[in-house]
């Protein structure tokens, strides 16, 4: 099994695809959904971007250091989002979820935990890895505060860590789940899917 392989991952709540350039157009409808480009704190494609931004993941993923997946609610049978795991290091067993986002319709719904569960219950009990990144912009308050409600620590910020489109700074927030918390966080993410 390869740590940049990215098989259907599925719950009742979401099913995890393998990215295809079949999904451009429900990408497209989805990161309409909330415009969520004009956030300056976050990377999603814009709507004429799409293709570009799959051909993008495509090449990461032959490279190996990508895992890219089109996240569908399952109840609409809608695409809503994307995600990967990235940064992918196999040798140390460790990856980051990340390049992740959600069509604005979604936020706050158990899409995210859903999926959330699905890649960390493959990271730690399929991959056998002994940590699982997340790193968010600074400013980005609601990734930060969901990526604290998984149950992630923060590791630390790297400042001045980019220099984004704008040329503004980025400072990075890092944050980690280690195999011995994953069992409460995943006790977590399974009670929030019950409510």
């Amino acid at each position: 099994m390869s740590f940049h392989d990215n098989p259907v991952l599925q719950n009742d709540f979401v099913r995890l695809e393998p990215l295809t350039m079949e999904h451009a157009e429900g990408i497209r409808d989805a990161v309409r959904d909330g415009e969520l480009w004009k956030a300056w704190y976050t990377f999603p494609p814009r709507p004429e971007e799409v293709e570009a931004d799959i051909e993008r993941r495509f090449s990461l993923h032959t490279q190996g250091t990508m895992a890219p997946w089109t996240i569908v609610d399952r109840a609409s049978d809608r695409i809503v989002g994307q995600t990967t795991f990235m940064n992918i290091n196999a040798l140390n067993r460790r990856v980051e979820i990340g390049s992740t986002w959600l069509a604005a319709s979604t936020h706050g719904t158990k899409v995210n935990p859903a999926a959330k569960l699905l890649l960390l219950t493959r990271a730690f009990e399929e991959l056998d890895c002994i940590a699982v990144e997340f790193r968010t912009h600074w400013h980005n308050r609601q990734s930060r505060a969901g990526i604290e409600k998984l149950g992630a620590k923060l590791d630390g910020v790297l400042r001045n860590h980019e220099i984004m489109t704008g040329g503004q700074m980025r400072d990075t927030a890092v944050y980690s789940i280690l195999p011995g918390e994953w069992p409460t966080v995943k006790l977590g993410l399974e009670h929030r899917l019950e409510g």
